[in-house]
């Protein structure tokens, strides 16, 4: 694998039902996702062949799936999902996340919150 090959996947808007207070999981919130993944992609590059990259649009329905599906008190969790999603659809290759809550319910924050999470050597 060439270091600096990756995929991006950035800004993906999912409404979810995830969040510790009983309202976020009864309403539902936006949320925002950034996954990269790396893998060879000279493949596909040398061929201008699908079969020899990912196909991220995979990703994307199975994420919107995802979060239609989903209840649960916490982003940690919820970025825990998103990753063994990814891993089903792409094997163990290196990936990492950044899963934002678009508007978390603390007074006076109108900030965003976020975890990142890494699995499989990702730098």
């Amino acid at each position: 694998m060439t270091a600096n090959d990756a995929i991006h996947v950035r800004g993906l808007r999912l409404w979810a039902h995830v969040g510790v207070l009983e309202q976020e999981r009864r309403d539902g919130q936006w949320f925002s996702l950034d996954i990269t993944l790396w893998t060879d992609l000279s493949s596909a590059a040398a061929a201008d062949d699908l079969a020899g990259s990912l196909d991220y649009s995979l990703a994307i329905r199975s994420l919107q799936a995802l979060a239609r599906e989903i209840r649960c008190l916490t982003i940690e969790h919820f970025s825990d999902r998103v990753l063994d999603r990814l891993e089903q659809l792409y094997g163990a290759i290196p990936m990492r996340l950044t899963l934002s809550k678009c508007a978390a319910p603390v007074p006076g924050f109108d900030g965003v919150v976020a975890v990142e999470r890494a699995r499989h050597g990702a730098p």
